[in-house]
């Protein structure tokens, strides 16, 4: 989950605590990461993400979730065909995992294919689920994070953790 534009919620950190809680009418939200500050990727010039994991268990199929999330971040603001790739937004909810499932279509690609690359996935979900395996690529969320950081070691300072009370009160 991700966001650098307020919502009607508020800020973004509210922002993200109400989307949290919106997951619930999906299935159970299991555990959850703590808030991230985040570094934008590929457009830079605009405001900094929060971003945070959440692990749901859900009754829904990969697409049924996919368009159940799609009208969360509708619900929250987000227009994604007025918007670009990697702008500014209100509210971003991805699929990282989904079980063990792979799936490759044009619609939904799970595990999220770059999230091997990115920091501000990586840190709250090595949080939560350092040893979760990722199916596509045989490795733990542990050895991920490790590679990166040995790949890319500034890509830690694009990622600070960030106090919130309402979110931590959840």
């Amino acid at each position: 989950m991700g966001s650098n534009l307020a919502s009607w919620a508020g800020t973004t950190e509210a922002t993200l605590t109400r989307a949290l809680l919106r997951l619930d009418s999906l299935g159970e939200v299991v555990c959850h990461s703590s808030l991230y500050s985040t570094a934008p990727v590929g457009f830079a010039a605009q405001p900094r993400f929060v971003n945070a994991v959440a692990v749901l268990q859900t009754e829904l199929t990969p697409p049924a979730l996919l368009r159940a999330l799609l009208a969360l971040e509708q619900e929250f603001g987000r227009n994604r065909s007025t918007s670009f790739t990697n702008g500014p937004r209100t509210l971003d909810l991805d699929i990282l995992f989904f079980g063990d499932c792979e799936i490759n279509t044009p619609e939904l690609v799970i595990p999220h294919p770059r999230l091997a690359e990115r920091a501000f996935a990586l840190v709250p979900l090595d949080e939560i689920a350092s040893r979760f395996l990722d199916p596509s690529r045989g490795e733990t969320i542990e050895q991920l994070f490790s590679r990166l950081l040995e790949n890319s070691p500034a890509e830690l300072d694009t990622v600070t953790r960030v106090e919130y009370e309402a979110w931590e009160a959840r």
